[in-house]
């Protein structure tokens, strides 16, 4: 009896629990452009655009230098089967591609963007 209410109840968590959806990422090249303003906009808008930095670092005159970087590998395959008269032919292919972005954003003492740069790569 016990098992069984255990197992009832286990059901019911798992009817309640949610799948999160994917969430396309904001760090694109149209997005810094976009959003990022030189000596204007501030850390804290940064963090509420692209989220927490990868890497943050201190560049040679003392100021924080945040660092994104997202790789993107996109795959895809299809297969197929075909006859020659009596012998068999079977084939398939698959092609994959990478996509780098890399983010720069040097800030002043003062938290607001001094400089940012980027780098975008498909191969």
């Amino acid at each position: 009896m016990k098992s069984i209410l255990c197992l009832f109840i286990l059901l019911i968590l798992c009817g309640c629990a949610t799948v999160q959806p994917y969430q396309k990422s904001n760090l694109t090249p149209g997005m810094a452009k976009a959003k990022i303003i030189k000596n204007q906009t501030s850390q804290t808008e940064i963090l509420d655009i692209f989220g927490a930095p990868n890497i943050i670092t201190k560049n040679k005159s003392g100021n924080e230098v945040w660092t994104y970087d997202k790789v993107s590998l996109d795959s895809s395959a299809s297969s197929g089967y075909g006859t020659l008269i009596i012998l068999g032919v079977a084939g398939g292919k698959s092609s994959s591609s990478t996509r780098t972005f890399i983010l720069m954003i040097e800030f002043t003492k003062n938290n607001i963007v001094n400089n940012f740069s980027y780098r975008s790569s498909a191969f």
